[in-house]
């Protein structure tokens, strides 16, 4: 909690105190908010997998088969559960459009990256390319991290989420 005479957090009065940012120093800050973009990201491939699945069989589409019959669509989906949390997360901490859409992208590159490999014939084993887009993709945060210092250090202000 804060008394009257202590700074608003960036982002903490709307989610009751438990991300301060304020009093963390930039490294530290651009840390944490790597690892929680990470922890949100196999949370939504965990979470979202399975639900995705079973949607999908309902109507017809038998994602075991993707493995062999369409690894294209096994790599997008991978890409699709992983990044919708982590949008909603950035959103839900005051992040405007721009960088979540930025990160959004920094998820699906290495997933373009795979098909591209796949496609060209130099990696044909799916779960090779589920490895090489999985280990891309933490890079790839990095960089459009790196490119807004200010928006993960906790120093752009985040309170303009509504925009």
């Amino acid at each position: 909690m804060r008394t009257d005479n202590q700074p608003a957090d960036t982002v903490s009065e709307r989610n009751g105190g438990l991300f301060r940012s304020s009093r963390r120093s930039r490294p530290v800050q651009f840390v944490l908010h790597y690892g929680e973009m990470v922890v949100a990201m196999f949370l939504g491939m965990l979470a979202l997998g399975l639900p995705l699945a079973a949607l999908l069989g309902v109507a017809g589409v038998h994602v075991s088969t993707w493995e062999a019959d369409a690894p294209e669509l096994l790599l997008l989906g991978m890409a699709f559960t992983m990044s919708l949390p982590m949008a909603a997360w950035m959103r839900y901490r005051g992040h405007r459009w721009t960088p979540v859409w930025e990160m959004t992208g920094s998820m699906f590159v290495p997933s373009f990256a795979a098909i591209g490999l796949l496609w060209a014939g130099a990696v044909a084993d799916t779960d090779a390319l589920l490895l090489l887009q999985h280990i891309g993709m933490l890079p790839s945060m990095l960089a459009v991290m790196l490119l807004r210092l200010d928006e993960y250090t906790g120093h752009a202000g985040h309170v303009h989420a509504a925009a």
